[in-house]
């Protein structure tokens, strides 16, 4: 792409989507902050998808595949309970990673990323003041590929928010599985018995509607959320935009091993 090329207006649908448009940024504000979740449908037309797709499928064999076992509130056990307590008990999650690094200059996601006017909307339906990119290599932009049978097993976010963009969804499975306001980290209210009867199988959870193109902002420190193994052949492949209110912050070192396998 050509420097013109490189604005927002050549991957993003302005019309169903006016991302400068103070009315509607508002009205996603209002969404978020309602329901916990906020569902761009269709906000990279079909086109953008499929460049996004076939880059993702080029670089697949770079990517690293892992089986991770943690808790649901991601934190080391806690000695003072129980393994089989909810604070402890194991959790699995899989899925292959490509990095920030490997991700091409030119794709739509580092324009999309990098966009002034999409930081922008962000700050104002997230009610951030700045939004700035890691100050490391590797975890600005992931693109997440799940092959049959691998998952993300139930577990609240570290993060206040999240923002993903699916790009191909499976031919079964991979359903993104959520309830709302199922702790209140805020003030220490970690709801274990609540936990305890979702691992039971005893809770229903909301199931979020999700089309390639659609881009989702989640609040996912007080939801707890999963997204389920994948049934067939076709990949389920997904991005990661992920940005921090403060300049200056890296992954930990140990976080980048676990997730990606590499510190660089």
């Amino acid at each position: 792409m050509d420097k013109a090329e490189r604005h927002l207006s050549n991957i993003v649908d302005n019309v169903k989507h006016p991302l400068g448009n103070e009315i509607y940024r508002l009205k996603c504000k209002e969404i978020l902050d309602k329901e916990g979740v906020l569902v761009l449908k269709e906000l990279l037309p079909s086109n953008i998808i499929q460049q996004i797709l076939k880059e993702a499928e080029s670089q697949e064999h770079l990517a690293y595949f892992c089986v991770n076992n943690h808790n649901v509130y991601l934190e080391p056990s806690d000695n003072s309970y129980s393994s089989d307590h909810a604070r402890n008990r194991n959790i699995m999650s899989s899925k292959g990673c490509i990095t920030d690094n490997q991700v091409s200059i030119d794709s739509p996601l580092r324009i999309l990323y990098n966009s002034d006017e999409f930081k922008s909307f962000l700050c104002s339906v997230l009610g951030e003041k700045s939004l700035y990119k890691y100050d490391d290599d590797l975890s600005s932009i992931n693109i997440h590929y799940a092959n049959e049978g691998q998952e993300l097993g139930w577990h609240f976010d570290n993060s206040s928010f999240a923002i993903t963009l699916l790009i191909q969804k499976p031919e079964d499975g991979g359903s993104f599985e959520y309830i709302r306001d199922f702790r209140d980290f805020e003030n220490n209210e970690m709801n274990y018995e609540g936990v305890t009867d979702l691992l039971n199988g005893k809770c229903k959870p909301k199931v979020l509607s999700m089309e390639p193109g659609c881009l989702v902002l989640f609040r996912g420190r007080n939801a707890v959320h999963r997204v389920t193994p994948t049934i067939g052949n076709r990949v389920r492949v997904l991005s990661v935009l992920a940005y921090n209110s403060e300049p200056g912050v890296q992954l930990s070192e140990t976080a980048r091993k676990t997730f990606f396998g590499k510190l660089y």
